[in-house]
């Protein structure tokens, strides 16, 4: 790989930097939205699917009253 002197890498990172597009505030408040949101159905999913496989465990072994 060439070696570049620093005066042409750092024209190189500023072109680069240009071309990325940068998300609105309102797709960030969105999407930050989204997360939070699939975060609390996964975990209401595994608090259900923990319940019912004790429930399960818990009758198999005759623990269950």
């Amino acid at each position: 790989m060439a070696k570049t002197n620093p005066f042409t890498f750092i024209q190189q990172v500023r072109s680069e930097a240009s071309k990325v597009i940068w998300p609105t505030r309102r797709e960030t408040v969105v999407t930050t939205i989204m997360v939070f949101l699939m975060v609390l159905v996964a975990s209401i999913f595994f608090l259900v699917a923990d319940q019912l496989m004790s429930w399960g465990v818990s009758l198999l072994l005759g623990l269950g009253n």
